[in-house]
Formats: structure tokens, sequence, C-alpha cells
């Protein structure tokens, strides 16, 4: 069982075990003894990250762990993640380092990692990885010790990637956009990127100080951008989190769609044009049971997944797919990106606006979801609430009731210390006594 790495790399708040400086810097260490085990000759990893305050400190710890073992580092300061999937293997790195907690608050941070394909590690690899960080990593000696260097201009590396994928004459002249960027890592990147384009750049979450990122704003917090796109007649809204790796579309009437919803577009219109790989779209088991039935009703398939982005892509890859991602918005194109990219998926969403000459509205609705409902409870990392008879009789309870007219999905969060129950039911009544019977449950073990 891994300790340190979760769904996403290694989380935690800052300055609190893990994601203390000192463990960064064995962090750096067991990973640059990892991959330099790996292949032979020149050395070199990427470091990226976001705009919060203990970026610094994490940038820091990871580059000296990282040179003690022989390896160079290029610094590519505030990019989005799917830049550093990019950037790894453009520049023929070993390996790819993205400081960032996503969508957590500032106070949190974290520590991904891409391997020299621009792909996300398997679990495999990190419980490797996690093995040298116990026992200890030998330094290089000094003659050996890796070199440090910025790259200033990564973002517009990344930004050139991003629009490439795009048909070559596509503009976006005459489209009114709020692009909120939370404060994060696409705070310049996205507005330049969709003037460049030729749209009328509404810009949002663009003035970052180190604790503001994802605070009341980005795609956990949309009403902000939804109310701006009411308020000044815009055609749509863009909402990305603070790596910018997921997305939240808004239509013109304010009315926010999911990376369900998005996924069911995509898939459709890729169908239509030949251009969806093995007939299916790959997501997780949070995705919408109407989504499924969407699919279904176009001849195409769903294949679920663990949740976690990677888990998706690694699926795509292992079946030969080209589309997936997440309910929470990460929309994966494999045939331009190594992992979810909100800004990449936005501009393929404007661009279908484009093409088709529709609103929104009009693009951004594609099925009627089931009545889904999602809670999550907190706990304390030492505890272990599933486990107990009495959570177990609870969901079991639930679970018949649910039979034959919906489904119950009860999973530990990979990112932060919560139980996530989710139900999914036409019966909404039944669907909400189930939750709730069950966090009920994990309550009382969690409050004893």
């Amino acid at each position: 069982m891994r300790k340190l790495f979760g769904t996403d790399g290694v989380r935690g708040r800052a300055n609190t075990h893990p994601m203390t400086a000192e463990m960064a810097l064995r962090i750096g260490a067991a990973v640059g003894r990892y991959f330099q085990r790996e292949s032979g000759g020149v050395h070199r990893v990427v470091i990226g990250k976001d705009t919060r305050l203990s970026g610094y400190m994490f940038e820091n710890a990871l580059t000296a762990g990282l040179t003690s073992t022989g390896m160079s580092v290029l610094l590519l300061g505030p990019v989005p993640t799917p830049a550093v999937g990019l950037m790894t293997r453009s520049m023929r790195a070993d390996l790819g380092v993205m400081i960032s907690a996503s969508h957590n608050p500032a106070e949190d941070n974290g520590i991904k990692f891409f391997g020299p394909d621009g792909f996300k590690l398997s679990d495999a690899a990190e419980t490797e990885i996690e093995a040298l960080i116990e026992s200890g990593v030998e330094p290089e000696t000094a003659e050996n010790i890796g070199r440090a260097k910025r790259i200033d201009d990564a973002r517009f590396r990344y930004g050139e990637r991003v629009k490439a994928s795009l048909p070559r004459d596509l503009r976006l002249d005459g489209l009114r956009v709020v692009v909120d960027c939370a404060n994060g890592a696409a705070h310049r990147t996205a507005p330049e990127i969709l003037w460049e384009l030729g749209a009328d750049v509404i810009p949002m979450g663009v003035t970052p100080n180190g604790s503001n990122i994802n605070r009341g704003c980005g795609s956990t917090q949309p009403m902000a951008a939804a109310e701006m796109v009411v308020a000044q007649g815009a055609d749509v809204g863009i909402c990305l989190d603070g790596d910018a790796d997921r997305v939240i579309m808004i239509d013109e009437n304010g009315v926010f769609a999911d990376g369900d919803q998005f996924m069911a577009l995509l898939a459709s219109r890729w169908a239509a044009d030949g251009q969806l790989k093995g007939g299916a779209l790959v997501a997780t088991v949070m995705s919408n049971l109407g989504l499924e039935r969407f699919l279904q009703g176009q001849g195409l398939r769903l294949e679920r997944t663990a949740v976690g982005d990677r888990y998706v892509v690694e699926r795509m890859r292992e079946g030969g797919f080209n589309l997936g991602g997440e309910q929470s918005g990460h929309i994966v194109m494999s045939d331009y990106a190594t992992t979810g990219d909100g800004l990449m998926a936005s501009l393929h969403f404007l661009s279908e606006m484009v093409r088709s000459g529709l609103p929104a509205s009009a693009l951004a609705r594609q099925f009627d979801p089931v009545p889904q409902l999602l809670k999550n409870i907190r706990y304390e990392q030492s505890q272990s609430p599933l486990d107990a008879e009495s959570v177990k009789a609870a969901i079991r309870e639930a679970e018949s009731q649910l039979s034959g007219k919906g489904r119950l999905l009860i999973r530990r969060s990979g990112t932060e210390p919560l139980i996530r129950v989710m139900a999914e039911c036409e019966d909404e009544a039944l669907m909400t006594s189930a939750v709730d019977s069950v966090l009920l449950a994990i309550q009382g073990v969690v409050t004893a």
C-alpha cells in the first residue's frame, strides 16, 4: 500500500506532513534516483508550479533533492499542469514535476509526476519511489551534481501547442468570453490565447497573490463567473481550476455544464466526423448514468475507471481510445495532450460554437442527467470509518434499498481526508435517504 501517493501525486497542507520542505527534498532525491536508474546519458527534469505561496518552498526543495542525484533541473515557473506533460516530452526530459494542489485551497499543495513520455506515473512506479524515499538515497559525488536553469518562455511554448490542436483557420471573432482563471496557473496564458484567437475577453481570477487561488472563483466555485456572463451579456464562460487541468463551461444564461455534458458533446461530434477511436468514451465511476444512456443511444460505449484522470488515461492508452475525462471537468484528448487540459478543452467547445453557429446553451446540455447526490464527510487520517461494522451495515441497507432503482458509490478521496458518498436514482427521496443514512453511520464513527 502506498503511504504518500494518492490518486494524483502527493498532496496535503503545506508545512504539514507529508507536504514539508524536508519531505520534498527526499522525494526529489528519490524520484531523481529512480529515473536516473531507468535511463543513461544526460538526465534532466522540468518543474512547473501554480501560484501558491508555498510553491517557492517546494520548488527549491525539489530542485535541491533532484540536483543532489545528478539531475539537471529546468524551471518553467507558473504554468498549467498539462504544460508540464507537454514540455517533459518536447524537451526530452526524463521526468516532469508539477507543484500544485489543483482545485484545493491555497493552504494545500501537492507534487505530481510525469514520465519521459509526458504521461503521469503508474501506481507501480509510485510504489517503487516510495520505497526509495523510505530507504534513503545516496547523493552523487560533488563533480556530478546537477544544474538548474530557468526557462522563460514555457507558457508561450504551451500556448502554441494548445492553438495547434484547433483548425488553422479557426477564429473566435465576435465571441464574448468570460474566462475565470481561479487566480491560478493559467492567469496569463488563458486570456492571452483567447485574445490571440480574436475573442472579446472578460478575464476574472487573474490577480494571484499566493493565497487567493481557487478562493471564490474557478471551476469549483463558478457562481461569480456565471453572474459575470449574464451581467456582461457574454456568449459563454470558461471556469478553470488552480492548475488549469479541468474546466466547467457556462452558457449565455449562466447555467453550468460539467465534464459529463462536455464529454457527451465531443463524443457525439467526433463520432459523427469519424474522429472518435474505438467507438467509446472513457470516464470514471462518478460519471452520470444519463451520460451512459446518451452514448448508448448514439451507438457508443462508456468505459468506466476508478476516480482519477490518470486512471482514465491508462485505460485510454490500453484500449486505443482518444477521448475521456471526469465529471469534475478533466477532459483528456489524447490526440493532442497527455493529461486533462481545461484550456484546450474549452477552446474545442468554442470551436464547436463557431462551426455550428449554435449558442452555448444548445451545446452544453446534451442529455438529461439522472438525479445524483454527492455528499462528503471529513475524517482524521488515523481513522478508518469505512471498516466499522456499523458503517458496513448501513451501506448494505442503502444498497438494498437502491437495488434495481439506482446505484450507490462510496469512496475515500485520493486528494483530501474526505469520504465521498454518492447515489443516483430517479426517486430523489430514496436517493437522499440512502446517502444520509450512510453519512449518519460514518458520522457516528468519526465523532466517537
